[in-house]
């Protein structure tokens, strides 16, 4: 509590602060803290839940792949119910798709070893995280001569979409949390361009809630003293060159693209797809995928939601049209989504 009283000794104006990590939004809202912060501090929640911001079109590629003959679709659990624009996964999987459920996508390219004759493939969804082990599945599979194992990739990059919602017209935020496992693998050297740029204080912070209140309290003396620098709660975990040998995987397999966003947009040189030396691996090539593009539900709020201008129970749909067992958006779905967050863990009418 020692945090809680400091962060109120100090806060003298109204600050907005948004956690970039669903993880963060999680642990903020089943913990209470939300509740012990002063009125003049609001937190809003960032778009760094990878499955939330996967887009109704990639969602569709997933299911048409998953769809064809011969073909085994493997993914983390938690994307099996993101809504497409026809059908999810799961409702893929219930009409006959071989849909499988994966922890790593090392078990994927075993699969397609004891299965010469389908296709596997894996969907790469994440942020920079989880691309080291996709990129290294990719390693593997080459180097091993399996060629009927390929990685649809979906992976988004933090620093863009931070600059993204610093530079639309509406943005409210005044400083950050970032994540600290994604700077666990990628550093702080990203960060401290956006920092001098959009004149913002990030904190990188851990998931505790000890973590979080002592990277609000970091964020809020800042703010206070007028000054945006770049800081470490995490060290702990995060150095500020991050993990060099994981850095390199990922260079050695993806290039930087652009990608859209779900709820948000396109956002230029925001994601990781399968370069090309290694574009035998590239699901999207592979197989001609063509899909259109397909629109998003509008009932959905999503991306007001993931740039910080409204709660999820601002939302008209929320808790009524929209619940986990029924969502309109992958926010509701993903167990890092704030929508699920408030949905399970918040008592407040309107945070």
């Amino acid at each position: 509590m020692e945090y809680v009283q400091e962060i109120k000794r100090i806060t003298t104006k109204p600050w907005t602060l948004m956690e970039i990590c669903g993880g963060q939004t999680h642990s903020l809202v089943k913990n209470g803290i939300l509740d012990m912060l002063p009125d003049k501090i609001t937190m809003v929640h960032g778009p760094g839940c990878p499955v939330c911001v996967t887009s109704v079109s990639v969602i569709d590629e997933a299911v048409w792949l998953a769809e064809q003959q011969n073909h085994i679709l493997c993914s983390f659990g938690d994307m099996l119910r993101v809504p497409g624009s026809r059908k999810s996964l799961l409702e893929a999987k219930a009409e006959g798709a071989d849909v499988r459920i994966l922890y790593s996508p090392l078990e994927a390219v075993e699969l397609a070893k004891q299965n010469p004759n389908k296709q596997v493939i894996f969907f790469a969804v994440g942020f920079e995280t989880t691309a080291p082990a996709n990129a290294l599945s990719v390693v593997h599979a080459a180097q091993q001569n399996v060629m009927n194992y390929s990685i649809l990739a979906s992976h988004v990059l933090v620093p863009p979409a931070m600059e993204a919602i610093l530079s639309d017209e509406a943005n409210v935020i005044d400083a950050f949390l970032a994540a600290g496992h994604v700077c666990t693998i990628m550093g702080m050297d990203e960060y401290y361009p956006v920092a001098e740029k959009y004149q913002i204080p990030i904190v990188v912070t851990g998931f505790e809630p000890v973590d979080l209140l002592q990277g609000i309290l970091m964020a809020v003396k800042q703010l206070e003293d007028g000054e945006y620098k770049v800081e470490n709660q995490y060290s702990r975990s995060v150095q500020r060159e991050g993990n060099r040998m994981a850095q390199e995987t990922i260079r050695k397999v993806f290039a930087v693209s652009d990608r859209i966003w779900r709820g948000i947009g396109s956002i230029p040189q925001s994601g990781f797809e399968v370069n090309e030396k290694y574009r035998d691996y590239n699901a999207r090539l592979k197989f001609n995928i063509d899909i259109p593009f397909a629109e998003e539900n509008k009932e959905c709020i999503s991306g007001d939601i993931m740039k910080g201008l409204k709660k999820p129970k601002q939302c008209p749909n929320f808790g009524i049209k929209c619940k986990p067992e029924h969502p309109l958006g992958a926010p509701m779905v993903s167990s890092e989504g704030a929508c699920a967050a408030y949905y399970h863990y918040s008592s407040d009418p309107i945070q």
